[in-house]
């Protein structure tokens, strides 16, 4: 799915972001602020809410979270990377904005590389296929993919912005299965759920913790993980490859990222702090039960030269996805 071993990207040794760094930079001395690119309800909104008391409590300043969600997570992402760099806000970005999007015809506002700072990745985020089953009455991969090639441009699937893994994965999925569908840019996770459930779009992308309780509930029904191996959370869903889509790659993560030009002090006390959050056996645990394991072991030139990485790999993929919105 990407080029470095699973393994190392989530769990490499980190001595230099030990604890005791902690205790060498005065900031922060005023509260936190994390804008999460996003609306609420979604991937990003629930694991920055899962990290931010912890956090809170390492620094010593309170943490506090907005939303400012629209265009894919472009224009959250765009904003703090226009503040002033105090170290007085951060943004939980994603794959998405920092990535995917350039790939896309309409100009980014912002250069990732060098508008912005990476200070930390925070977990790693599979991709799920799901349909809703109001009034649709598709059951498995093949007859999803039957049914659209019978009506091309019929049916509408959901994301979180144009750009956004979601978007890319679907438009990825109809593009390798030589279907076509219409795509509904919403402004966050929960509206697309809402409207996956209520039958207003008939599939979505998404993340598989978050598709799990629609799956089980029989609101939508999950096709196929796009994953190596089937998801401990759903077990009985096949892996894109046992359902027959070959060569699929869909994926995200989350990270923080600071306004170019933030002190590396602060840069590596956030990251510190992110690192020793992630380190919490609570809160470590409840990202592995969401399928959405800690990304730990990062310096901040390592999480740099990452995403330096991802988007040498995504930019290109994208632009060769021809999509036109």
């Amino acid at each position: 799915m990407i080029r470095l071993p699973r393994r190392s990207l989530l769990a490499t040794p980190l001595a230099g972001l030990a604890a005791p760094a902690l205790a060498q930079s005065p900031w922060p001395t005023r509260p936190v602020r994390i804008v999460v690119p996003f609306g609420t309800g979604g991937g990003t909104d629930v694991t920055t809410r899962l990290l931010a008391p912890k956090m809170a409590e390492i620094l010593g300043q309170p943490v506090v979270i907005e939303n400012r969600p629209g265009a894919g997570g472009v224009v959250g992402t765009d904003y703090v990377a226009k503040l002033p760099p105090n170290g007085e806000a951060f943004v939980l970005s994603t794959l998405s904005p920092i990535a995917l999007a350039r790939g896309l015809p309409a100009p980014l506002p912002f250069d990732a590389r060098r508008d912005l700072v990476a200070v930390a990745p925070t977990v790693f985020v599979p991709i799920a296929l799901a349909v809703t089953t109001r009034n649709f009455a598709p059951r498995t991969a093949a007859e999803f993919v039957a049914t659209m090639k019978a009506a091309p441009n019929r049916y509408q699937y959901g994301s979180s912005g144009i750009g956004t893994s979601g978007h890319i994965a679907s438009a990825s999925f109809c593009i390798r299965t030589g279907t076509e569908a219409v795509h509904v840019p919403y402004r966050g996770g929960g509206q697309v759920f809402a409207a996956l459930t209520s039958g207003e779009i008939q599939f979505c992308c998404d993340i598989p913790s978050l598709l799990k309780g629609m799956h089980e509930g029989g609101q939508a029904r999950v096709l196929f993980v796009a994953t190596e191996q089937r998801s401990s959370l759903l077990p009985e869903v096949p892996t894109a490859v046992e359902a027959g889509i070959t060569g699929y790659k869909a994926y995200s993560w989350y990270g923080f990222f600071a306004p170019a030009g933030t002190p590396q002090p602060i840069v590596d006390r956030m990251a510190a702090a992110t690192e020793q959050a992630l380190s919490d056996p609570a809160i470590a645990g409840r990202f592995e039960d969401m399928g959405t394991p800690a990304m730990r072991g990062y310096t901040p030139a390592r999480f740099a030269q990452y995403v330096r990485d991802e988007i040498a790999f995504w930019e290109p993929e994208v632009r060769g996805l021809g999509i036109t919105e």
